[in-house]
């Protein structure tokens, strides 16, 4: 049976897994926020660039030639930082998948240790009730790893289609600035 040694050592794990799991979340943020101040700066000073240089323009064919100079990297540039953010995001919810899901199987190893601890002393003639128990038992466990995979899936299809918009959308803008 379960002790309060065991309990505690549980606890433990558990609060030692959370701490974990907020620091993986925490070291995304900080890559968030890294990559927004870059990304902020490096639009801070092209802006500023530009700025200067259309105050030196003498005609408007200048003007156009500098504007579509300014536009075009524009797009690739909003594209890249949409595959940094969403990177980021992946990799921490990666991170943190992983941590859930180790932990979801100690914990589905736990109960089913406890359950057959306590299903061995059980009265005799409750043979009928300790079988329909183990089924539904199993049965939660399958319909947790039905979910799991398919919340895989629809990330695995989500990642996909974001590439494919991400790649579309640079394909556009490059067209677009040539047909300029």
């Amino acid at each position: 049976m379960i002790n309060v040694e065991q309990i505690a050592a549980t606890n433990k794990a558990n609060l030692d897994n959370l701490f974990g799991l907020s620091n993986k979340a925490f070291t995304g943020v900080e890559k968030m926020v890294e990559l927004n101040l870059t990304a902020g700066r490096a639009a801070l000073a092209e802006s500023a660039a530009h700025a200067q240089a259309v105050m030196g323009v003498k005609d408007a064919q200048e003007l156009i030639a500098l504007q579509t100079s300014f536009l075009q990297p524009l797009a690739e540039k909003s594209a890249a930082y949409s595959r940094h953010i969403y990177d980021i995001a992946q990799g921490t919810g990666a991170d943190l998948t992983k941590g859930f899901e180790g932990k979801a199987a100690e914990g589905q190893q736990a109960v089913q240790a406890y359950i057959e601890s306590a299903l061995k002393n059980a009265p005799a003639g409750s043979e009928q009730a300790v079988a329909f128990f183990k089924q539904a038992v199993t049965a939660s466990n399958t319909a947790v790893e039905s979910v799991q995979k398919a919340v895989k899936q629809a990330a695995d299809l989500a990642e996909s289609h974001i590439q494919t918009a991400t790649e579309t959308a640079v394909k556009a803008s490059k067209s677009a600035a040539k047909k300029r």
